[in-house]
């Protein structure tokens, strides 16, 4: 399938900070449909997002994805800070980036958003008209309201610790930092995190295994639902009764605010959206049929 698809590692500015990425396009690619892809929590860009532009590439599409600032192969200080924000304003500079390539034209911009990423996606793509149409797989709709359901008692104490985490590291520069996922207290407490990140099958020498603990401050309150409503360009939601957090995929969805197709599909679980061929080619096909129609 990589055979013909030309590989480009790139390049681009957030701020001062370089932030480093990988064009994927078909040989002889120009004037062509290009997306950019939003990955998981504390993921890097040879993950789920790289197998998803792959895919993407194969049936076409000049496809960008890239580690965000603090994360892999990029700039940024602190080391592994989950910043929701920050990676909204990454998109952004991203969605400018891959417009200016000569092998893309700048008005068939499209986004895909996987797990965390399309939560992440979603405020990018409500205020920014150079993107087209937009895709999520297996997406998680963070939904504040919900949160802090979920969290009860602990999440006044949670937000709490992450902010004296910041200002320590403000005020000394030791950042605190647990694993993403492992044992006791880890960013990503599910069984299915750990058989991914934490085996060979998810380990990459790009990421390492660590969640800064300030990023709480900003991963807790985060609302992805809120963006929905300002969302009008198409949309595809790909999702399964067996991952995260159907129910937020429903409230979203039915948020949506313009022309919405929602896929229901068969899996395992949650994470073998990340790497399981059969569940990439099954998204990347629905995906192809949407931006085809949209970009």
């Amino acid at each position: 399938m990589k055979a013909s698809i030309h590989e480009e590692r790139v390049v681009f500015r957030v701020d001062s900070a370089d932030v480093v990425g990988m064009i994927r396009m078909p040989l002889g690619a120009h004037a062509s449909a290009a997306l950019v892809f939003a990955g998981p929590l504390t993921s890097v860009k040879e993950q789920a997002t790289g197998n998803y532009a792959v895919a993407m590439a194969a049936r076409g599409f000049v496809t960008l994805t890239f580690d965000h600032r603090h994360f892999g192969e990029s700039d940024g200080l602190p080391r592994q800070y989950e910043h929701p924000g920050r990676k909204v304003e990454d998109f952004r500079s991203a969605f400018g980036f891959l417009g200016s390539r000569p092998e893309v034209d700048s008005d068939r911009i499209g986004a895909v958003g996987i797990c965390a990423g399309a939560g992440y996606l979603a405020p990018a793509v409500a205020g920014d008209d150079r993107v087209k149409a937009w895709g999520t797989v297996a997406g998680f709709f963070h939904d504040a309201g919900q949160q802090r359901e979920w969290m009860g008692v602990d999440y006044e104490s949670a937000l709490e610790r992450a902010t004296a985490a910041r200002e320590q590291y403000e005020d000394t520069g030791e950042l605190e930092v647990i694993p993403a996922v492992g044992e006791g207290e880890v960013a990503m407490p599910l069984a299915e995190a750990f058989e991914y990140y934490g085996t060979e099958r998810g380990r990459m020498p790009n990421y390492v295994n660590e969640f800064a603990l300030m990023s709480r401050e900003h991963t807790i309150p985060w609302d992805a639902q809120a963006a929905a409503y300002d969302i009008t360009v198409p949309t595809l939601v790909v999702h399964s009764e067996s991952a995260l957090a159907p129910a937020l995929a429903k409230k979203f969805f039915a948020s949506l605010s313009g022309l919405k197709e929602q896929i229901w599909v068969e899996s395992k679980g949650h994470i073998d959206f990340y790497d399981e061929p059969e569940r990439i080619g099954t998204a990347a096909d629905h995906l192809t049929r949407h931006f085809r129609a949209h970009l």
